[in-house]
């Protein structure tokens, strides 16, 4: 059973762990009702139901680095985020989030197809003065936008669902979300399928205490993180010698800033390795002799959406139904 807590759409400090049955797994996602997030928290309530046979309860939080606090500090079990899409790359808050809680490893990745539309009460595309979405949604649809809406404010937000709620309020503003949500929230959907890229998705992970990591931890990825000693010539290169050394492809690199001096970074890499391979060990042991801090989120599997999708959707609508009555 998968269990929709009532305060969903509102920020953590309404919560309460006691409100939950007992032997319940909580789950954490970027909220309100209606997000990307949400959508592949309850793919992944399928799983942990099919898995551990154990109920689920969902609860959102209005930002990334809460959801996975919310993990770190041990309010709730897992939390789901993105943190990586084929159009823009890295989701730099859960990037940033992650350096900080070092604890969590990652127990699964999961990738979404994503399919945003804008939803709008206006007449026609000529009425819209202002559309909202979170960042990466802007950017996914950045040149239909510029085609389409080029006169038009982009407004940023915290997820593409929490503007929903308000465009009744004015008929000349729009947003860019998943035409689930415009169902959710009973709206009209004035364009459909505006990202600029057809095959667009989303990779999520879900997160958990290392303690707890469960058996999908010794899988065929593995994510570390790392900053360099120092900022010199040929700094970078140890590590990454040490990937090639060990026939390791990385099939993700990313920089973030350190947020100390200019220039220096944190590194986050994706290994086609598992941690338990004896080639994954003895890179990890080598990694140690040339960077300042590593951090070893875990390994995993990597599972699609694509078949427990409409599954999800449809246990959304069951448990939504004893509400409307």
């Amino acid at each position: 059973m998968v269990v929709l807590s009532p305060s969903s759409i509102l920020p953590d400090r309404h919560w309460s762990p006691s409100k939950i049955p007992p032997m319940t797994v909580t789950l954490a996602y970027l909220g309100p009702d209606g997000t990307f997030s949400q959508l592949a928290a309850l793919v992944y309530s399928l799983e942990i139901e099919q898995e551990l046979g154990s109920p689920v309860a969902l609860q959102g939080f209005p930002t990334i680095p809460r959801t996975i606090g919310a993990t770190a500090r041990g309010i709730t079990n897992l939390s789901i985020v993105p943190v990586e899409n084929s159009i823009e790359g890295g989701v730099t808050p859960t990037l940033d989030t992650l350096w900080q809680f070092n604890q969590l490893q990652i127990q699964r990745a999961m990738v979404m197809a994503i399919r945003h539309g804008l939803l709008s009460y206006a007449t026609n595309l000529a009425a819209v003065q202002v559309v909202y979405s979170h960042p990466q949604a802007l950017s996914q649809c950045q040149l239909w936008l510029e085609k389409w809406l080029p006169w038009a404010t982009l407004v940023p937000t915290r997820s593409t669902a929490e503007p929903l709620q308000h465009l009744s309020d004015n008929p000349t503003v729009a947003a860019i979300a998943s035409e689930w949500a415009a169902g959710l929230y009973n709206l009209p959907v004035l364009a459909h399928q505006i990202n600029d890229h057809s095959e667009n998705c989303t990779k999520f992970w879900v997160l958990g205490p290392a303690q707890t990591a469960s058996p999908t931890n010794s899988g065929t990825y593995t994510s570390l993180a790392f900053s360099l000693p120092v900022n010199a010539p040929g700094a970078l290169l140890k590590p990454l010698q040490v990937f090639a050394d060990h026939a390791i492809n990385l099939s993700r690199i990313e920089s973030r800033p350190a947020k100390r001096a200019l220039g220096e970074y944190v590194f986050f890499v994706d290994l086609e390795a598992g941690g338990h391979e004896p080639r994954g060990q003895d890179a990890m042991l080598a990694l140690q002799g040339c960077t300042e801090r590593l951090i070893n989120f875990g390994s995993y599997d990597l599972i699609t959406t694509a078949e427990n999708l409409a599954a999800a959707k449809l246990k959304y609508r069951q448990l939504q139904e004893p509400h409307s009555l």
